[in-house]
C-alpha cells in the first residue's frame, strides 16, 4: 500500500493520488498499462522545476516507483503490451528517480531504492539483448534493438543525476554481461554507456575494485583483437584513450598487462578514419614506454639471448635428424615414381588392348561382308530374296537371345535383393506376431476389463460440448517464446507430480507393512493360550529374534523380579507408586552395563 504523506507536507497531486488508488485496485496484469500515465504527468510540468519536483516526490511517496521496479523484474514476454512498455516503464522510472527531493528516509532512497533500481533496469537490458540475438525477422531486431536503447539511456540519465551511481552501475555483473557481448550494435550501445559514465564520474576508474577494472579493460582490448569493424575499434580507441588521459596509474596498468598492445593499434587500425585518437593514445604508451626503457632494454637483450639460444638448439637438432629425413624423402620419392611407372604401363596395356579389340572387330566384320558377298554369287536370283530374309530373321533371333540374357540377369540380381528384403520382413513379422501374441496372452490373464468404446450419439454429444466450449473460450494467440516456456512449466509439474505420486505410493506401502504387523501382532496377542497351558512354542512366537532385544528383556524381568523382593526399607519413598512400575534408577544400575548390539538408523 502507498504511505501517505504527514500532514505537515503539501497537499498531494490529484492526479498522482487517482493514479495510486486505480493501482491498488486493479489485477496485477493491468497495473503496466496505468502505469504509462506516469509519463503524461511528469511532461505536464517544465523540467528543473518546482512543480515536477513536488510530483516526482508525491510518486515516490505513494510507491509508484516501486511499482515500476516491480513490473520490471516480470517476464514481459507474458504482460499485455510486451517489451515495448517495458522499455517506457524503464524511461519513466529513471526520470523519476532524479529530481525528487526525499524528506522521509533519504538514506533508504539513495542506499537501497537507487541501486536496486539501477540492477532491475540492467536485467531488464539483458532480457532484451538476449531476445535481440535470437531475433530472425529484421523488423523485430530492430525493435528489440529500440527497447534495448531506451533502457540504455534511461540507466545514463539515471547515473547523469546521481553521480555516485556510476561505480554501482561498473561493478554490477549485468553490466559486465552486457559488455561481453559478439553482437555489434548492443555492444556499441554498451561502449557508449561506458563512455558516459567514464565523462560523468571520471574517478569512478578508481572507485571500482581491481576485478571489475580489468575485466573492463581486457574486454575492451579483447574487442580491438578480435574484430575488424571499424565502429567497434572507434569506440574501443576512444575509450581507452579517455582511461589513459584521466590517470597515468592506468596508462602503467595498460603498457604492463598488455604488452603487444601497441603493435596492435598501429598495424591492425591505421588508417581506419580515426588517426587522430590512434595517435594520442600511442603517443600515451610510448610516452610510458620511453620512462622504463632501461628495464626494457635489458629485458630486450635478455630475450634476445634466450632466443639465440633456443634458435642454435633447434638447428643443431635439425642436423641431427637431416640424415635421417633425406633417407625418408628418397623412399618417398622412388615409391611415388614407381607408382607412376605403373600406372603408366597399366595405361599403356589398356590402350594396346583396345586398339586390338577394334582390329578384331573389323577383321570380323570383312571376313563377314566377304562371306555374304561370296553366297551372293553362289545362289540364284531368285533365291536372293529367301535368302535376306532368312538371315534377318537369324539375326533377330541372336538380338533377341542377347537382350533377353541381359534381361533376365538383370531380373535375377533385382530378385535376389527382393528375397532378401522378403526374408526379412518375414522374420520381423514372425517376432512381431510372437511379441503380440504374448501381451494377448498376459491380457487374457490381466482382471482388469478394457473400457467401452462411446456410442456414436455419445460421441457427437461430446464432440458438440467440445465446440461450445472452444467458441465460449476462444485461444489467445501465443508467442513461440511463451509456449516454450509453458511448455517447460508443463513439464516441471509432470515431473514434481510424478515425484509426489512416487512418494506417496512408497508411504502407502510402509503404512500397508506396518498395519499388516500390527494386525498379525494383535492376532497373536489374542490367540495367546494362558500361562497353565503355556508351552515353549508359544514362547517361542512372543520372543524377539534379536539376541539383543531379547537379552535385555531378560534383564528387565530379572530386575523387576528383584525389586519385589526388597525389604521394606528400600521402598519407603515408593508408598504412591503402582505395583508395577519399577524405579529408573534401579533399572539403571541393573540395566547400565548391558551392551545392546547393532547400530542406529535414522
Amino acid at each position: 500500500m502507498a504511505n501517505a504523506p504527514s500532514a505537515g507536507l503539501a497537499a498531494a497531486d490529484p492526479r498522482v493520488l487517482a493514479l495510486a488508488a486505480q493501482v491498488a485496485e486493479s489485477p496485477e496484469q493491468d497495473i503496466p498499462l496505468l502505469l504509462l500515465k506516469l509519463k503524461g504527468i511528469l511532461n505536464s510540468a517544465s523540467l528543473g522545476c518546482e512543480e515536477s519536483k513536488k510530483i516526482k516526490q508525491d510518486i515516490y511517496d505513494y510507491d509508484l516507483t516501486q511499482y515500476c521496479m516491480l513490473v520490471l523484474r516480470q517476464d514481459h514476454s507474458r504482460l499485455r503490451g510486451g517489451w515495448a512498455i517495458a522499455a517506457q516503464l524503464a524511461e519513466i522510472l529513471s526520470h523519476c528517480c532524479v529530481g525528487p527531493e526525499v524528506k522521509g528516509d533519504p538514506e533508504e532512497f539513495y542506499k537501497k531504492f537507487l541501486p536496486s533500481a539501477i540492477d532491475n533496469l540492467l536485467v531488464l537490458g539483458r532480457r532484451l539483448q538476449a531476445r535481440f540475438i535470437r531475433a530472425l525477422k529484421d523488423e523485430e531486431k530492430q525493435d528489440f534493438l529500440r527497447w534495448f536503447q531506451t533502457v540504455t539511456d534511461a540507466i545514463c540519465w539515471l547515473f547523469g543525476g546521481h553521480i555516485q551511481l556510476a561505480a554501482c552501475v561498473l561493478q554490477n555483473d549485468h553490466f559486465l554481461q552486457l559488455l561481453i557481448t559478439d553482437d555489434v550494435e548492443t555492444a556499441i550501445t554498451m561502449m557508449s554507456v561506458l563512455h558516459n559514465i567514464l565523462r560523468v564520474n571520471s574517478s569512478v576508474l578508481l572507485q571500482v575494485d581491481e576485478e571489475t577494472l580489468h575485466s573492463v579493460l581486457d574486454e575492451l582490448v579483447y574487442k580491438l583483437s578480435s574484430t575488424t569493424n571499424p565502429v567497434i575499434g572507434n569506440a574501443a580507441t576512444k575509450l581507452l584513450l579517455l582511461v589513459a588521459k584521466f590517470c597515468k596509474q592506468l596508462v602503467k596498468l595498460l603498457t604492463a598487462r598488455y604488452k603487444g598492445l601497441k603493435g596492435l593499434l598501429s598495424k591492425q587500425w591505421t588508417g581506419k578514419g580515426f588517426d587522430r585518437d590512434l595517435s594520442q593514445l600511442l603517443d600515451l604508451l610510448y610516452l610510458e614506454q620511453s620512462s622504463g626503457k632501461g628495464e626494457m632494454q635489458v629485458q630486450h637483450q635478455a630475450a634476445c639471448i634466450i632466443q639465440a639460444m633456443w634458435r642454435g638448439f633447434q638447428t643443431r637438432k635439425r642436423l641431427k635428424k637431416l640424415p635421417q629425413a633425406v633417407t625418408t624423402l628418397q623412399r618417398s620419392f622412388r615409391a611415388k615414381r614407381q607408382q607412376e611407372l605403373q600406372h603408366l604401363k597399366k595405361q599403356k596395356e589398356d590402350e594396346a588392348l583396345k586398339l586390338q579389340m577394334q582390329l578384331q572387330r573389323q577383321r570380323a566384320m570383312r571376313l563377314f561382308h566377304e562371306r555374304q558377298l561370296a553366297l551372293l554369287e553362289i545362289i540364284h536370283a531368285s533365291q536372293v530374296n529367301k535368302y535376306m530374309e532368312e538371315m534377318e530373321g537369324k539375326s533377330a533371333l541372336t538380338i533377341q537371345r542377347f537382350w533377353r540374357g541381359y534381361r533376365a540377369r538383370r531380373n535375377f540380381h533385382q530378385q535376389k535383393q527382393s528375397l532378401k528384403e522378403y526374408k526379412a520382413a518375414v522374420v520381423i513379422q514372425r517376432a512381431a506376431c510372437k511379441f503380440l501374441e504374448k501381451r494377448r496372452r498376459r491380457r487374457l490373464l490381466s482382471p482388469w476389463k478394457d473400457p467401452k468404446g462411446l456410442t456414436d450419439e455419445q460421441r457427437l454429444a461430446l464432440q458438440q460440448k467440445v465446440d461450445d466450449y472452444i467458441k465460449l473460450h476462444p485461444a489467445s494467440q501465443m508467442s513461440e517464446e511463451m509456449s516454450k516456456e509453458l511448455h517447460m512449466q508443463a513439464q516441471e509439474k509432470l515431473a514434481q507430480f510424478l515425484l509426489r505420486s512416487r512418494l506417496d505410493q512408497r508411504a502407502a506401502q510402509r503404512r500397508e507393512a506396518l498395519l499388516a504387523q500390527v494386525n498379525t501382532d494383535v492376532e497373536l496377542l489374542m490367540s495367546a493360550p494362558g500361562l497353565a497351558r503355556t508351552t515353549e512354542k508359544d514362547l517361542d512366537v512372543f520372543m524377539s529374534r534379536s539376541i539383543p532385544v531379547a537379552t535385555k528383556a531378560r534383564q528387565s524381568h530379572n530386575t523387576m523380579l528383584k525389586y519385589t523382593h526388597w525389604p521394606w526399607w528400600k521402598k519407603l519413598g515408593d508408598e504412591f507408586m503402582e505395583d508395577d512400575v519399577v524405579p529408573d534408577d534401579a533399572l539403571n544400575a541393573e540395566l547400565g552395563t548391558i551392551f545392546i548390539g547393532g547400530r542406529k538408523s535414522f
